[in-house]
Protein backbone atom coordinates (compact mmCIF):
# COMPACT_ATOMS: atom_id res chain seq x y z
CA UNK A 1 0.00 0.00 0.00
CA UNK A 2 1.03 3.44 -0.51
CA UNK A 3 0.24 6.48 1.13
CA UNK A 4 -0.19 9.34 -1.12
CA UNK A 5 -3.40 9.64 -2.32
CA UNK A 6 -4.82 8.21 0.28
CA UNK A 7 -7.57 10.12 3.13
CA UNK A 8 -5.99 8.98 6.26
CA UNK A 9 -7.11 10.32 9.34
CA UNK A 10 -4.16 11.01 12.52
CA UNK A 11 -5.42 10.81 15.91
CA UNK A 12 -3.87 12.73 18.17
CA UNK A 13 -3.08 15.00 15.26
CA UNK A 14 -3.06 18.11 17.96
CA UNK A 15 0.23 16.66 19.42
CA UNK A 16 3.92 16.30 19.67
CA UNK A 17 4.72 13.32 17.21
CA UNK A 18 0.90 13.62 15.33
CA UNK A 19 1.83 17.30 14.61
CA UNK A 20 4.87 16.21 12.90
CA UNK A 21 3.28 13.06 11.16
CA UNK A 22 0.53 15.22 9.93
CA UNK A 23 2.83 18.33 7.99
CA UNK A 24 5.09 14.63 6.89
CA UNK A 25 1.91 12.99 5.24
CA UNK A 26 0.57 16.73 3.78
CA UNK A 27 3.85 16.74 2.07
CA UNK A 28 3.81 13.73 1.00
CA UNK A 29 0.36 13.81 -0.85
CA UNK A 30 -1.63 12.39 1.18
CA UNK A 31 -5.23 13.46 2.12
CA UNK A 32 -5.27 14.19 6.09
CA UNK A 33 -8.12 14.29 8.37
CA UNK A 34 -6.44 15.56 11.55
CA UNK A 35 -8.69 14.35 14.60
CA UNK A 36 -7.54 16.73 17.21
CA UNK A 37 -8.88 16.84 21.21
CA UNK A 38 -12.38 19.14 21.28
CA UNK A 39 -11.63 22.45 23.75
CA UNK A 40 -13.69 25.33 24.20
CA UNK A 41 -10.67 27.61 22.46
CA UNK A 42 -10.78 25.89 19.25
CA UNK A 43 -7.00 24.87 19.39
CA UNK A 44 -5.72 22.05 17.02
CA UNK A 45 -2.43 21.73 19.30
CA UNK A 46 0.68 22.59 18.03
CA UNK A 47 -0.78 22.12 14.24
CA UNK A 48 -1.96 25.50 15.31
CA UNK A 49 2.17 26.48 14.21
CA UNK A 50 2.02 24.81 11.48
CA UNK A 51 2.91 26.50 7.96
CA UNK A 52 -0.13 27.90 6.77
CA UNK A 53 -0.25 25.61 3.02
CA UNK A 54 -0.14 22.74 5.37
CA UNK A 55 -3.39 24.03 7.69
CA UNK A 56 -5.14 25.31 4.72
CA UNK A 57 -4.76 22.19 3.16
CA UNK A 58 -6.31 19.80 6.61
CA UNK A 59 -9.62 18.04 7.30
CA UNK A 60 -9.62 19.17 10.96
CA UNK A 61 -12.36 17.06 13.21
CA UNK A 62 -12.84 17.91 16.57
CA UNK A 63 -13.77 15.33 19.09
CA UNK A 64 -12.77 12.50 21.95
CA UNK A 65 -11.05 9.41 21.30
CA UNK A 66 -13.30 8.37 24.12
CA UNK A 67 -16.42 8.89 22.38
CA UNK A 68 -17.56 6.22 20.21
CA UNK A 69 -19.71 7.84 18.15
CA UNK A 70 -17.09 10.44 17.83
CA UNK A 71 -14.43 8.31 16.40
CA UNK A 72 -16.63 6.62 14.22
CA UNK A 73 -17.97 9.51 12.52
CA UNK A 74 -14.04 10.94 11.92
CA UNK A 75 -13.23 7.92 10.68
CA UNK A 76 -16.41 7.92 7.61
CA UNK A 77 -14.79 7.73 4.00
CA UNK A 78 -10.98 7.13 5.59
CA UNK A 79 -8.40 4.88 3.89
CA UNK A 80 -6.01 4.42 6.76
CA UNK A 81 -5.97 5.30 10.06
CA UNK A 82 -2.78 6.02 12.01
CA UNK A 83 -3.74 6.05 16.09
CA UNK A 84 -1.68 8.31 18.13
CA UNK A 85 -4.59 9.55 20.77
CA UNK A 86 -3.17 8.62 23.90
CA UNK A 87 -2.41 9.79 27.66
CA UNK A 88 1.87 9.41 27.55
CA UNK A 89 3.13 11.01 30.88
CA UNK A 90 3.77 8.56 33.37
CA UNK A 91 3.83 10.43 36.49
CA UNK A 92 0.38 11.47 35.89
CA UNK A 93 -0.63 8.14 35.29
CA UNK A 94 0.04 7.54 39.26
CA UNK A 95 -2.15 10.47 40.05
CA UNK A 96 -5.30 9.46 37.61
CA UNK A 97 -5.10 5.96 36.20
CA UNK A 98 -8.48 5.72 35.86
CA UNK A 99 -8.30 8.55 32.82
CA UNK A 100 -5.76 6.14 31.21
CA UNK A 101 -7.60 2.78 30.90
CA UNK A 102 -10.71 5.39 29.13
CA UNK A 103 -8.57 6.94 27.10
CA UNK A 104 -5.76 4.25 26.15
CA UNK A 105 -7.54 1.07 26.46
CA UNK A 106 -10.85 1.86 25.43
CA UNK A 107 -10.18 4.87 22.59
CA UNK A 108 -8.15 1.79 21.29
CA UNK A 109 -11.22 -0.14 21.16
CA UNK A 110 -13.17 2.65 19.41
CA UNK A 111 -10.91 2.92 16.80
CA UNK A 112 -10.59 -0.86 15.84
CA UNK A 113 -14.24 -1.80 16.54
CA UNK A 114 -15.12 1.52 13.73
CA UNK A 115 -12.38 0.62 11.67
CA UNK A 116 -14.05 -2.96 11.36
CA UNK A 117 -17.02 -1.64 11.10
CA UNK A 118 -16.33 0.28 8.43
CA UNK A 119 -13.94 -1.38 6.19
CA UNK A 120 -11.06 0.57 6.61
CA UNK A 121 -8.02 -0.42 4.72
CA UNK A 122 -4.96 -0.13 7.39
CA UNK A 123 -5.10 0.68 11.04
CA UNK A 124 -1.86 1.58 12.73
CA UNK A 125 -1.65 1.59 16.49
CA UNK A 126 0.55 3.08 18.66
CA UNK A 127 2.32 1.36 21.28
CA UNK A 128 5.36 2.38 23.33
CA UNK A 129 8.54 1.07 24.16
CA UNK A 130 7.22 1.55 28.13
CA UNK A 131 5.68 -1.78 27.72
CA UNK A 132 8.92 -3.98 28.27
CA UNK A 133 9.41 -2.15 31.58
CA UNK A 134 13.10 -3.00 32.03
CA UNK A 135 15.02 -4.54 29.71
CA UNK A 136 15.71 -8.41 30.36
CA UNK A 137 17.93 -8.89 27.73
CA UNK A 138 19.17 -6.18 24.95
CA UNK A 139 18.55 -5.01 22.41
CA UNK A 140 14.86 -5.51 22.81
CA UNK A 141 13.15 -7.67 20.27
CA UNK A 142 9.85 -7.64 19.68
CA UNK A 143 9.73 -10.69 21.57
CA UNK A 144 10.77 -9.35 25.10
CA UNK A 145 8.13 -10.33 27.74
CA UNK A 146 5.79 -7.17 28.23
CA UNK A 147 5.70 -5.69 32.31
CA UNK A 148 3.38 -2.85 33.51
CA UNK A 149 5.29 -1.10 35.28
CA UNK A 150 3.85 1.81 35.47
CA UNK A 151 -0.37 2.75 35.29
CA UNK A 152 0.78 4.20 31.64
CA UNK A 153 2.31 1.09 30.58
CA UNK A 154 -0.44 -1.27 31.41
CA UNK A 155 -3.03 0.89 30.02
CA UNK A 156 -0.40 0.84 26.74
CA UNK A 157 -0.13 -3.11 26.88
CA UNK A 158 -4.23 -3.42 27.64
CA UNK A 159 -4.36 -1.28 24.15
CA UNK A 160 -1.79 -3.22 22.55
CA UNK A 161 -3.92 -6.36 22.83
CA UNK A 162 -7.28 -5.14 22.08
CA UNK A 163 -6.15 -3.87 18.83
CA UNK A 164 -4.22 -7.44 18.40
CA UNK A 165 -7.19 -9.07 19.20
CA UNK A 166 -9.04 -7.51 16.90
CA UNK A 167 -6.86 -9.00 13.96
CA UNK A 168 -6.97 -12.12 15.43
CA UNK A 169 -10.37 -12.40 16.02
CA UNK A 170 -11.93 -10.36 12.75
CA UNK A 171 -8.99 -10.07 10.91
CA UNK A 172 -8.97 -6.11 11.08
CA UNK A 173 -6.20 -4.60 9.08
CA UNK A 174 -3.89 -3.85 12.40
CA UNK A 175 -0.47 -2.85 12.44
CA UNK A 176 1.33 -1.87 15.49
CA UNK A 177 4.34 0.46 15.73
CA UNK A 178 6.20 0.32 18.91
CA UNK A 179 8.49 3.77 19.40
CA UNK A 180 11.27 3.89 21.60
CA UNK A 181 12.20 7.58 23.66
CA UNK A 182 10.73 9.92 20.78
CA UNK A 183 12.50 13.28 21.16
CA UNK A 184 12.67 16.91 19.14
CA UNK A 185 10.95 20.02 18.88
CA UNK A 186 7.43 20.26 20.29
CA UNK A 187 8.01 17.84 22.68
CA UNK A 188 6.17 18.09 26.27
CA UNK A 189 8.19 19.06 29.34
CA UNK A 190 7.03 16.70 30.88
CA UNK A 191 9.84 14.10 29.04
CA UNK A 192 13.35 14.19 30.18
CA UNK A 193 15.06 16.43 26.57
CA UNK A 194 12.71 19.09 26.91
CA UNK A 195 12.98 19.25 30.64
CA UNK A 196 16.79 19.72 30.43
CA UNK A 197 17.02 21.98 27.28
CA UNK A 198 14.46 24.51 29.25
CA UNK A 199 16.12 25.05 31.67
CA UNK A 200 19.35 25.49 30.16
CA UNK A 201 18.19 28.11 27.90
CA UNK A 202 16.26 29.80 30.70
CA UNK A 203 19.26 30.44 32.29
CA UNK A 204 19.48 27.70 35.15
CA UNK A 205 22.48 26.46 36.61
CA UNK A 206 21.25 24.24 38.75
CA UNK A 207 18.79 21.68 36.19
CA UNK A 208 16.51 19.43 38.91
CA UNK A 209 16.24 16.10 37.38
CA UNK A 210 15.05 12.54 38.43
CA UNK A 211 17.07 9.05 38.17
CA UNK A 212 20.20 10.10 35.78
CA UNK A 213 21.53 6.53 35.58
CA UNK A 214 18.54 4.54 33.48
CA UNK A 215 19.19 4.03 30.14
CA UNK A 216 17.48 4.91 26.87
CA UNK A 217 17.08 4.55 23.02
CA UNK A 218 16.47 7.91 22.40
CA UNK A 219 14.57 8.15 18.48
CA UNK A 220 14.42 12.05 16.89
CA UNK A 221 11.33 12.56 15.97
CA UNK A 222 11.52 12.91 12.25
CA UNK A 223 12.63 9.10 12.39
CA UNK A 224 9.97 8.45 14.40
CA UNK A 225 7.78 9.85 11.60
CA UNK A 226 9.13 8.06 8.83
CA UNK A 227 8.48 4.51 10.67
CA UNK A 228 4.98 5.38 10.99
CA UNK A 229 4.67 5.97 7.45
CA UNK A 230 6.94 2.70 6.51
CA UNK A 231 4.49 0.71 8.81
CA UNK A 232 1.50 1.72 7.15
CA UNK A 233 2.91 1.05 4.03
CA UNK A 234 3.88 -2.47 4.99
CA UNK A 235 1.94 -5.48 4.10
CA UNK A 236 3.64 -7.76 5.79
CA UNK A 237 3.25 -5.73 9.07
CA UNK A 238 -0.57 -6.55 9.40
CA UNK A 239 -0.95 -8.48 12.30
CA UNK A 240 2.83 -7.76 14.19
CA UNK A 241 4.38 -5.11 16.50
CA UNK A 242 7.26 -3.39 15.19
CA UNK A 243 10.12 -1.64 17.21
CA UNK A 244 11.04 1.40 16.00
CA UNK A 245 14.35 2.67 17.64
CA UNK A 246 17.75 4.09 17.17
CA UNK A 247 19.25 0.72 18.14
CA UNK A 248 22.13 3.23 20.43
CA UNK A 249 21.71 2.72 24.43
CA UNK A 250 22.59 6.44 26.37
CA UNK A 251 21.99 6.98 30.14
CA UNK A 252 19.66 9.80 30.89
CA UNK A 253 22.99 11.39 32.69
CA UNK A 254 25.31 11.38 29.79
CA UNK A 255 22.18 12.43 27.37
CA UNK A 256 22.31 15.73 29.97
CA UNK A 257 26.11 16.44 30.00
CA UNK A 258 26.09 16.36 25.92
CA UNK A 259 23.04 19.02 26.19
CA UNK A 260 24.64 21.04 28.20
CA UNK A 261 27.87 20.48 25.63
CA UNK A 262 25.98 21.49 22.31
CA UNK A 263 24.65 24.31 24.53
CA UNK A 264 27.97 25.53 25.93
CA UNK A 265 26.61 25.61 29.91
CA UNK A 266 28.23 24.60 32.40
CA UNK A 267 25.44 23.62 34.92
CA UNK A 268 25.56 21.29 37.66
CA UNK A 269 22.52 18.32 38.01
CA UNK A 270 21.16 17.81 40.97
CA UNK A 271 18.05 14.92 41.79
CA UNK A 272 14.50 16.19 42.94
CA UNK A 273 12.57 13.94 44.90
CA UNK A 274 9.20 14.71 43.00
CA UNK A 275 10.78 13.28 39.70
CA UNK A 276 11.40 10.30 40.94
CA UNK A 277 9.59 6.96 39.92
CA UNK A 278 8.93 4.54 42.54
CA UNK A 279 11.87 2.38 42.86
CA UNK A 280 9.62 -0.71 41.33
CA UNK A 281 8.44 1.54 38.93
CA UNK A 282 11.58 3.04 37.18
CA UNK A 283 12.20 1.34 34.09
CA UNK A 284 16.07 1.07 34.09
CA UNK A 285 16.84 0.04 30.74
CA UNK A 286 15.64 0.31 27.50
CA UNK A 287 17.77 -0.24 23.91
CA UNK A 288 15.77 -1.36 20.78
CA UNK A 289 16.60 -4.20 18.19
CA UNK A 290 15.20 -2.42 15.23
CA UNK A 291 16.09 -5.66 12.66
CA UNK A 292 12.28 -6.26 12.25
CA UNK A 293 11.62 -2.87 10.66
CA UNK A 294 14.66 -2.59 8.34
CA UNK A 295 13.85 -6.36 7.03
CA UNK A 296 10.13 -5.96 7.12
CA UNK A 297 9.72 -2.31 6.18
CA UNK A 298 13.03 -0.75 4.77
CA UNK A 299 12.88 1.37 7.73
CA UNK A 300 16.65 3.01 9.48
CA UNK A 301 16.95 5.64 11.30
CA UNK A 302 18.61 9.45 10.09
CA UNK A 303 19.77 9.83 13.44
CA UNK A 304 21.41 6.94 14.27
CA UNK A 305 24.25 6.11 17.17
CA UNK A 306 25.91 9.36 19.04
CA UNK A 307 26.52 11.42 15.54
CA UNK A 308 22.95 11.29 15.29
CA UNK A 309 22.03 11.88 18.79
CA UNK A 310 24.19 15.31 18.60
CA UNK A 311 22.49 15.86 15.14
CA UNK A 312 18.66 15.24 16.69
CA UNK A 313 19.54 17.55 19.92
CA UNK A 314 21.27 20.04 17.99
CA UNK A 315 17.99 20.40 16.08
CA UNK A 316 16.17 20.49 19.15
CA UNK A 317 18.03 22.90 21.35
CA UNK A 318 17.75 25.43 18.02
CA UNK A 319 13.91 25.17 18.12
CA UNK A 320 13.58 25.52 22.00
CA UNK A 321 15.81 28.32 21.99
CA UNK A 322 13.98 30.58 19.91
CA UNK A 323 12.21 32.53 22.48
CA UNK A 324 8.75 32.38 20.80
CA UNK A 325 8.93 28.34 21.72
CA UNK A 326 10.97 28.96 24.84
CA UNK A 327 7.93 31.07 26.09
CA UNK A 328 5.48 28.43 25.80
CA UNK A 329 6.80 26.30 28.67
CA UNK A 330 7.35 26.81 32.32
CA UNK A 331 11.11 25.73 32.57
CA UNK A 332 11.05 26.28 36.70
CA UNK A 333 7.85 24.27 37.24
CA UNK A 334 7.72 20.04 37.26
CA UNK A 335 4.91 19.33 35.00
CA UNK A 336 3.72 15.64 35.55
Amino acid sequence: MKLQGKKILVTGADGFIGSHLVEHLVRQGADVRAFVYYNSFNSWGWLDQSPEDIRRSLDVFAGDIRDPHGVRTAMQGCDVVLHLAALIAIPYSYHSPDTYVDTNVKGTLNVVQAARDLGVERVVHTSTSEVYGTARFVPITEEHPLQGQSPYSASKIGADQIAQSFFLSFETPVATIRPFNTYGPRQSARAVIPTIITQIAAGMDEIKLGAIHPTRDFNFVQDTVRGFCAVAECDAALGKVINVGSNYEVSVGDTARLIAELMGRDVRFTSDEQRLRPAGSEVERLWADNRLARELAGWAPEYAGIDGLRRGLKETIDWFSEPSNLGRYKAGNYNI
